[in-house]
C-alpha cells in the first residue's frame, strides 16, 4: 500500500517537472516566461532535467517493485 501511494506522489511530481520545463507552453510561462530576457534560467533548466531523470528512474523502479509477487 505504501508503494502505491509513493508511486502516485512520484508520478505527480514527474508531471509537474515535465510541465515546468516545456518552453513556451505549460506552466513555464507562469514561472518566468519564455526565457528571452533572463539567461540565468540555464541552471534552473539543468535542475529540472536532472529532476526528470531521477524521478523517472524512481518511478520505473517503483513500477517493477509493484509487479513483483508478494
Amino acid at each position: 500500500m505504501i508503494f502505491i501511494i509513493l508511486q502516485t506522489i512520484v508520478a505527480l511530481a514527474l508531471i509537474l517537472v515535465i510541465l515546468l520545463q516545456m518552453q513556451g507552453s505549460g506552466l513555464s510561462t507562469a514561472f518566468g516566461g519564455g526565457g528571452e530576457f533572463y539567461r540565468s534560467r540555464r541552471s534552473i533548466e539543468k535542475i529540472l532535467v536532472w529532476a526528470t531523470v531521477i524521478l523517472s528512474i524512481f518511478f520505473a523502479v517503483l513500477s517493477i517493485v509493484l509487479l513483483l509477487p508478494r
